[in-house]
Order: structure tokens, then sequence, then C-alpha cells
């Protein structure tokens, strides 16, 4: 059995290269970027095209950088969810079948980050730590 000291770094980790990749998707559906969409970059406020975009950018850098991990993870779990039943599903019962691969790994990935949290290495682990406080010297003479 793996020791439980690598429990929370492996999480992070893996949240950290999930949230990453949903960023490079986002980034490239909506930029034109690494490697570009597939197919036409999406207009502004194009349903659903566009919308799934900011989704997986801001959702994957907020889970990429473990801040409101949980929310932002379950919101691109069923934005992958959704992208897999409306858009894939109608191709094949089987993701093998119908494309929808990454969409069904994501989703599940995301389902499982927003179970068991952002692990150690998270801004909300870093803003949650506690403040080791100096205790005061004075130089009043007074307290000597």
């Amino acid at each position: 059995m793996p020791s439980a000291r690598f429990e929370q770094p492996a999480l992070s980790l893996f949240r950290i290269v999930t949230g990453l990749l949903f960023v490079c998707h986002g980034a490239a559906t909506l930029f034109d970027v690494l490697g570009g969409p597939h197919g036409e970059v999406p207009g502004l406020g194009q349903w659903p095209s566009w919308w799934a975009a900011v989704i997986q950018l801001i959702g994957g850098a907020l889970v990429l950088l473990g801040l409101r991990t949980r929310t932002a993870a379950l919101l691109c779990s069923g934005s992958m969810a959704y992208a897999y039943f409306v858009h894939h599903q109608p191709g094949g019962l089987f993701p093998m079948e119908n494309g929808g691969e990454s969409a069904t790994l994501f989703c599940w990935a995301f389902l499982l980050i927003a179970a068991l949290g952002p692990g150690e290495w998270s801004v909300t682990a870093l803003l949650n730590r506690p403040v080791a406080r100096r205790e005061e010297v004075s130089t009043h003479p007074s307290n000597a």
C-alpha cells in the first residue's frame, strides 16, 4: 500500500495537470492558439461553444491554482457531461465510437477533484495556513 504521505502531493499534481490541460483547450478555442480550435473560433456569446471555452479557460485556471476548486471542478465536470451527452453520445453509445474519450475523462477527473478537494499544494491551502506570529519585543524602559 502506498504511503499516505504521497496522497496530497499526488492529488495536487493531478489537479494541476488536469486544470492546465483544460485551460489549454479553452485558450485554443477562444484565441486560436496552441493548435487552434477544432473548427471555427466561436463568436462572442455563441452557444454553446463560446461558453464552454470560457468555462474551460476560467474553470480550468481556478482548478489549476486550487482556488474555489470544488465549485470550479463541479462546473467543469458538468460542462463535460453536457458535451458528451449532447455532442458525442448521439454518434454512438461508447466513447470509442463517438470521439468522446476526452470529454468522458475530463468529466470524471473533475468530479474526482470536486469530491477530494484541491490537495495541499493550492492557493486555498496557502491562504488557510496559520500565520506565525512573532512575540513583540518592547524597547520601552518601563517593561525592562
